[in-house]
């Protein structure tokens, strides 16, 4: 029997980069929050019959069914960044994390998939985990560089993929760990070339993702989207997991 693709929804979506990622890992975009109309007119240009919502604050609304198998999104780094106040989850654009929280624990999906800055995990990251805990979720995180996936430049993001507890992703006993999620691919497919790269110039590409139109203008939309290779990649191990279990 043919099985049903995945669904997910997308908050703080962005220009797509999580959406686009998905896509190619085999799932369905049922909608997508974001509050930036440059953004959104990207999104509607891209998934014009994909239900929008402009504000996390006041997602879901009561005129829909807005379930679906996954939830993705990056809340808000300003105030987890090396760059910005670093005032964590204390401060008004990373506190939407609460958002994002109240989110899963009204439409409750099989699956949450979130990514932030590398400083997260000493800026935040127990109070996401514990979030997480608290609505029934296990969790499982890695850092994951651009450049793991061949893009010439080190972009290290940490990306958290959830879900109810009792369920397993990779099958392994440890719970709430830091687990190798995604494999690194072996040097012939331009990851060594990628990761020297990253390493010694960080970016010749300079504010341009790897997958993403580089015809893009707005260059902040582009700074804050995610790489979309690495989603697919996650995705793809999510849609696994889902045979399985």
């Amino acid at each position: 029997m043919e099985r049903k693709p995945l669904t997910f929804g997308s908050l703080f979506a962005g220009i797509g980069g999580f959406d686009l990622g998905l896509e190619r890992a085999g799932m369905v975009c049922k909608w997508q929050v974001e509050i930036d109309d440059y953004a959104n007119r990207v999104l509607a240009k891209h998934w014009p019959h994909v239900p929008r919502h402009d504000d996390v604050r006041t997602f879901p609304t009561a005129d829909r069914d807005w379930g679906v198998d996954l939830i993705c999104g990056g809340f808000p780094c300003q105030d987890i960044s090396n760059a910005g106040a670093k005032r964590g989850l204390a401060g008004e654009r990373s506190g939407l994390w609460a958002e994002f929280a109240r989110i899963i624990g009204v439409l409750r999906p099989r699956f949450v998939l979130v990514e932030n800055v590398s400083a997260l995990l000493v800026r935040g990251m127990g109070d996401v985990l514990g979030d997480l805990a608290s609505l029934g979720y296990d969790a499982e995180w890695h850092c994951i560089p651009a450049a793991a996936v061949g893009a010439p430049q080190f972009r290290d993001r940490v990306w958290i993929i959830a879900y109810p507890c009792g369920g397993r992703l990779t099958g392994q006993s440890q719970r709430n760990g830091q687990r190798q999620v995604v494999e690194r691919r072996d040097d012939y497919d331009r990851l060594a070339l990628g990761q020297r790269r990253a390493r010694d110039a960080r970016s010749w590409v300079r504010r341009a993702d790897d997958g993403v139109s580089r015809r893009v203008d707005r260059l902040r939309c582009l700074g804050n989207a995610v790489v979309p290779q690495v989603v697919e990649a996650l995705g793809r191990a999510i849609v696994e997991s889902a045979l399985r279990y």
